[in-house]
């Protein structure tokens, strides 16, 4: 398995006033925008994102990272094998990715996914 990406996500009530920090400030582009969360990056050859969120998706808590991976079962098979409980998932969600939810040693909740469209 490879990591292709780890995305921060900050819990926010208002979303729409991460615009003119995000956006307007550092000149990061709105690359999704579901509603619920809003997502900030840039084309250049670094992947930087920013995700702002009142929720996780399907009324899930928000994580604290969102890790993605190339093989979703190799994942979900390597912490079934290391005994982490999984919180969350697996499922196919509406807007295109498999994931599920564990807790890291220290607690902070980690989306694991996988684009599948």
């Amino acid at each position: 398995m490879k990591v292709k990406r780890i995305v921060t996500n900050i819990d926010a009530t208002n979303i729409e006033k991460a615009d003119a920090f995000y956006k307007d400030i550092f000149g990061l582009d709105v690359l999704m925008d579901n509603g619920w969360i809003k997502t900030f990056g840039s084309d250049s050859e670094m992947t930087v994102q920013i995700s702002i969120a009142s929720e996780g998706g399907s009324g899930t808590q928000v994580p604290n990272l969102s890790i993605e991976v190339d093989d979703l079962d190799e994942a979900l098979d390597l912490m079934k094998r290391a005994n982490v409980v999984i919180e969350y998932g697996p499922i196919t969600e509406d807007w295109g990715v498999r994931r599920f939810y564990v807790r890291d040693p220290f607690g902070a909740l980690i989306n694991v996914l996988q684009h599948v469209r």
